[in-house]
């Protein structure tokens, strides 16, 4: 307690613990509209645009929130010490890793403000007396702010000792390295690849290998290497982006079929990897990389749990998420009753389109009769708006959709 603080009435001291307990009870969909006010005044698009940052930025303002909440219920209007928690400090070491700052100032106030917006509403509905909601409101309104401060001021300090000790390591110039590469910022190769250990010269395939929470991270490295041995690869540029992910770089011309990479990652459950396509010397080296990134995005859009994903088969899928509301339409247009029949049917019509619409190549790849494929193809024509022949190119690309959200 900060004894030159004045103390709340006895009242008011009792609407702010009645309002801090039901936010309490209701934390994740306040939480929502609290970062929903952070985002859309964030500068860092690229925080925003990964989705393991995202979701950790999320955490972030929850432990803020419930934070001042709990210390609110115990000793409402005080002034309130900044927000420790191992998790968002561990996320403040993650950014700087990346060369970003969590000193975004459009995203502190922004957040602010949605948490003010929440906190006013729950007050007015605890109290409509003029005077006691005068005194709670200016109570409230000093220990928020002065919590806001000092955990921006807290946080800063922190930061700036991790880019200290990451300045000590090699690592910070592997990282940085990697950004100017990446942003197609002019460095002569010669030098990167002294930086890196890793040739430019010559085809890349990019990968980001995720894990679905810190207590799985431990076996990333491991299925780094996998990723290396099925491209047949002898070395490979790997880059800590979080506690959680690693960027990945092999020399490789090709991308490994999907279920190899599947059968290969087997023994490393809740890990998930994202394929770019591959690319040649410096230009390549960065686009295959967005690639895996613009993969890894999907598939957080579409709240898909697939192990593996090539950015090759999902690249007309990623732009029709842009909007997932026109998504969703798109493929109730193209599908029509397909869109909820059996999985099997669904599965047979991609099978055979990938087949080049070669039955008997889609019977042995799916381990049944010719005549099987050909009675399920006419029943996906019976339930398809359009028939498969006459619109194939929409049709794969609406059970793509469908696919990877199961």
């Amino acid at each position: 307690m900060d004894s030159g603080w004045p103390q709340p009435s006895r009242r008011t001291a009792e609407l702010m613990r009645d309002v801090a307990e039901s936010l309490l009870a209701s934390t994740s969909v306040a939480v929502d509209g609290v970062v929903a006010a952070a985002h859309r005044e964030a500068e860092y698009r690229a925080l925003l645009d990964d989705p393991q940052f995202a979701a950790a930025d999320r955490h972030m303002g929850k432990a803020y929130f419930r934070h001042w909440l709990s210390a609110t219920l115990q000793d409402p209007g005080m002034r309130v010490g900044p927000c420790v928690d191992p998790e968002v400090l561990q996320f403040a070491r993650d950014l700087v890793r990346r060369g970003l700052d969590t000193h975004d100032l459009g995203s502190w106030r922004g957040a602010q403000h949605g948490a003010w917006e929440l906190w006013v509403d729950a007050c007015f509905a605890a109290t409509t007396v003029v005077d006691e909601l005068r005194d709670v409101m200016k109570v409230s309104e000093r220990s928020m702010a002065t919590f806001v401060d000092d955990s921006i001021a807290a946080l800063d300090e922190y930061t700036k000792k991790e880019r200290a000790d990451l300045a000590r390591g090699a690592s910070a110039e592997r990282h940085a390295t990697v950004q100017l590469l990446l942003e197609g910022a002019p460095i002569g190769r010669t030098l990167a690849e002294s930086r890196l250990g890793y040739a430019l010269a010559g085809s890349h395939l990019a990968a980001i290998i995720w894990s679905d929470s810190s207590d799985e991270a431990a076996g990333l490295d491991a299925a780094a290497e996998a990723v290396m041995s099925m491209c047949g690869a002898s070395c490979r540029l790997t880059l800590n982006a979080s506690t959680t992910a690693l960027w990945v770089w092999v020399p490789a011309d090709t991308v490994p079929p999907a279920e190899t990479a599947v059968a290969a990652l087997a023994g490393h459950p809740g890990t998930h990897v994202a394929f770019g396509r591959c690319g040649r010397d410096v230009d390549g080296f960065r686009r295959s990389h967005l690639d895996a990134s613009a993969t890894q995005r999907l598939l957080a859009r579409m709240g898909s749990a697939r192990p593996v994903v090539r950015y090759e088969d999902v690249a007309l899928v990623s732009v029709l998420t842009a909007d997932m509301a026109q998504a969703d339409q798109f493929v109730t247009d193209t599908l029509g009753d397909l869109a909820t029949a059996d999985p099997v049917l669904r599965q047979t019509v991609l099978t055979y389109v990938r087949e080049r619409f070669n039955g008997s190549a889609a019977a042995e790849r799916m381990f049944t009769h010719r005549n099987t494929i050909e009675r399920r193809l006419a029943r996906a024509d019976q339930l398809l708006p359009v028939p498969l022949a006459d619109n194939a190119a929409s049709v794969v690309a609406a059970l793509m959709l469908v696919e990877l959200r199961h």
